[in-house]
């Protein structure tokens, strides 16, 4: 296959550039994947570079999917050796693989968030703070945010109370991870970054290793990925760094955009490529992108240009109110499905905050439609799959004290506050983990520590410890799956589980779903299998099987593309966030936010907003998103206001916008006959007004009771 072939002239230059810094500033739709894979696979064939000396990063577990699809491809499978994963997965391995020179040892688990904020709250526990008082969510995020600036506890200021809790409660939360040998996932790079800076024959030899360095999404590297970057490269690096500062929306999580200035200024002989031919978007779609972001100051100006076509306008629709607004975005879909001009599945729905989904979602519902949340709780957060992966954690690291304590008496094992505090108490003073204690009980009257307890709780916690030893023992000589099913068989976990309702037996389908998750793991391991499931994010859950709406904030949305995009809330204080108006920093990632949210967009764009929203519990009127008035309105079709003043456009919706009416009456009632066009016929069991509709509860013959907005349901009325 020729490597070049199909590339356009500033791709080409891109791919065969001779080793040296290279950074590539990639517009939103211009093959920046491709040229990676092309660039790591042209390493591979025409630059001589064997795979094992290649490191290619990524942010997300689908992005790295994805790439290594395309470079088995490209190099007919070719690929065996390159180390290609995200920061926090290629970190993972680095320390496991160096642990003997770290503070803890290579079983080490990585806590996702809720069992982070766990460990604050007992940090602030024992610093005799109370986290009613002190929120241990903010505590955490302070934290995350120094680790971040690799920053230890010592360089923390004092200057007001809360960063002195802070520093307190960093040290103290330090200390507790190492005792549960664990890690958070900041620490992930914090420590790699420690080891590397420590260790200078370390440092050299993955140096030696990797000659070849490739980022993607470079623009949302932190501190730490920076510093980490620049420890790995060799001192005449071959550094490939891809990425659009204009696309940088993560500040809220440690990402600085101005790391692409310092590479500039790290590397000043780096090439600069501009890639700003679009594959995605139509003209229109991408001048709209362009004028919103060209008013951002003291950036790398693409004009961005496509070989698709002027295409459609875009669409503007201004609601009455949030209500309105969803049910506009649920009739425009189903008219273009009905139309046949797009599918359900080319349609996405974006929005600033979670909260917004909350009225799409109820439209979705009201309609009888089905729809993708995307950043809603988590299957990894479910309570039956963290039960599962509790107990295979403290397998994999019995000092794990987070797992234990929420497995120790799921299901009850007769171990109530008093008996854990009396096990957590005992386990102080013999200076052991209480899952190591636990183990020693295993031995029954062999046991040092067996006196400490009595009765029911020593029975309780020696039977416990003899099945945890049996575990830990079969770790090795099981594989995953039949591990899984172990641990299932001996606590009774489904018939804790499925107690007969319907919610049970959805809890159980999920811990089978689980199941399923290990089987893809049969062959590698716990401790694999464990480190995916840690790391997973939000768009790694993301699948094409359901031809629905997808429903998810602009922030999730970054490398996503659709046919057909809805951005909702453009009103100010929703989009831009009202956090933003007295930060010029934060109103310019507001800024690049709308940028990443039109250009997603393949084919249409409808931008839409409420004049009158519900916020903070009181209802007001709206003044339009200030992004708006950037975006040339002949680039739109709907009832726009332009560039005219404010003043001018909130007197013209004030005056253009109708009172409701105060009185209705419903068409339905309860005993009317109905025909639905997709269930059929059914019997009316209730009806109301609600939301400026008619919601119908109906029990349909073949698929039961729905209940419908009467708008959009398409009833026919059987009799009267």
């Amino acid at each position: 296959m020729d490597l070049l072939e199909g590339l356009n002239p500033q791709q080409r230059q891109a791919v065969t550039a001779p080793p040296g810094p290279v950074l590539v500033l990639a517009g939103p739709g211009s093959g920046k994947t491709r040229v990676l894979t092309h660039r790591l696979a042209y390493l591979v064939r025409h630059l001589g570079a064997s795979p094992a000396e290649i490191m290619a990063v990524t942010f997300t577990n689908k992005a790295a999917r994805e790439m290594t699809s395309r470079v088995g491809s490209l190099l007919g499978g070719a690929l065996s050796g390159v180390s290609l994963g995200t920061f926090h997965a290629l970190c993972a391995r680095i320390l496991r693989r160096e642990a003997s020179l770290l503070p803890f040892n290579r079983d080490f688990v990585i806590f996702d968030e809720s069992d982070q904020e766990a460990l604050v709250r007992q940090a602030l526990k024992a610093l005799n703070l109370d986290p009613k008082q002190v929120q241990p969510g903010k505590v955490l995020g302070a934290i995350s945010s120094a680790k971040n600036e690799l920053l230890e506890p010592s360089a923390l200021t004092g200057g007001s109370y809360f960063g002195e809790i802070t520093r307190r409660a960093y040290e103290r939360y330090q200390r507790l991870l190492l005792e549960n040998n664990a890690l958070d996932f900041d620490d992930l790079l914090l420590w790699t970054v420690r080891l590397l800076r420590e260790q200078s024959e370390v440092r050299a030899a993955y140096q030696r290793r990797y000659a070849h360095l490739l980022v993607d999404e470079f623009q949302d590297t932190n501190t730490a990925q920076y510093e980490l970057l620049r420890l790995l490269a060799r001192p005449e690096p071959d550094l490939f760094v891809v990425g659009d500062p204009d696309q940088s929306i993560y500040r809220w999580r440690g990402a600085d955009y101005r790391n692409v200035q310092r590479f500039e200024e790290d590397y000043p002989e780096a090439r600069v490529i501009l890639l700003e031919q679009n594959y995605r978007s139509t003209q229109i779609i991408l001048d709209a992108a362009m004028a919103v972001i060209d008013r951002q100051s003291g950036r790398h100006r693409k004009s961005l240009f496509t070989d698709r076509g002027s295409g459609l306008l875009i669409t503007y629709h201004e609601a009455y109110d949030e209500a309105d607004e969803a049910r506009y975005v649920v009739d425009t879909i189903a008219g273009l499905t009905l139309a046949g001009e797009a599918e359900p599945g080319d349609c996405t729905v974006m929005y600033r905050t979670n909260a917004q989904s909350r009225a799409l979602e109820e439209a979705f519902f009201q309609a009888g439609l089905p729809y993708r949340l995307v950043g809603a709780q988590r299957f990894y957060g479910r309570r039956e799959v963290k039960d599962l992966i509790a107990y295979l954690r403290l397998i994999q690291n019995p000092d794990d004290q987070v797992s234990l304590l929420r497995v120790l008496n799921t299901p009850p094992r007769g171990l109530g506050d008093k008996a854990v505090e009396t096990l957590f108490f005992v386990a102080e003073r013999a200076s052991l983990p209480p899952g190591r204690l636990i183990l020693d009980l295993a031995q029954g009257d062999r046991s040092e520590h067996a006196g400490a307890f009595a009765g029911r709780t020593a029975a309780s916690l020696r039977s416990f410890g003899q099945a945890l030893a049996a575990w830990v023992d079969a770790r090795e000589k099981m594989l995953l799956p039949q591990l899984f099913d172990r641990v299932l068989a001996d606590v009774g976990y489904q018939a804790y589980l499925d107690d007969g309702t319907e919610e049970g037996a959805e809890r159980w389908e999920n811990v089978l779903e689980l199941r399923n998750a290990a089987l893809e793991f049969t062959g590698v391991g716990l401790t694999s299998f464990l480190e995916q499931v840690a790391l997973v994010s939000d768009q790694d859950t993301l699948t094409d099987s359901l031809n629905a709406p997808t429903l998810l904030t602009l922030h999730s949305a970054k490398g996503l593309e659709f046919p057909v995009v809805f951005i909702l809330g453009l009103d100010d204080g929703v989009f831009p966030h009202q956090r933003s108006f007295p930060d010029a920093e934060a109103m310019a990632e507001e800024r690049r936010l709308f940028y990443v949210g039109i250009t997603r967009a393949k084919d249409r764009l409808h931008l839409v907003r409420a004049f009158r929203r519900s916020q903070f519990g009181t209802s007001g009127v709206t003044e339009p998103s200030r992004f708006l008035e950037d975006i040339p309105p002949d680039l739109i079709a709907g009832d726009f206001v332009g560039r005219r003043t404010r003043a001018e456009a909130t007197y013209e919706r004030q005056t253009r916008w109708e009172p409701r009416p105060t009185a209705r009456t419903a068409r339905y009632r309860a005993g009317m006959r109905v025909r639905h066009p997709a269930f059929g016929e059914g019997i009316v069991l209730e009806s109301r007004l609600a939301n400026d509709d008619e919601e119908v509860t109906i029990e349909f013959e073949d698929v039961g009771a729905k209940r419908l907005a009467a708008s959009l349901a398409r009833l026919t009325l059987l009799d009267g």
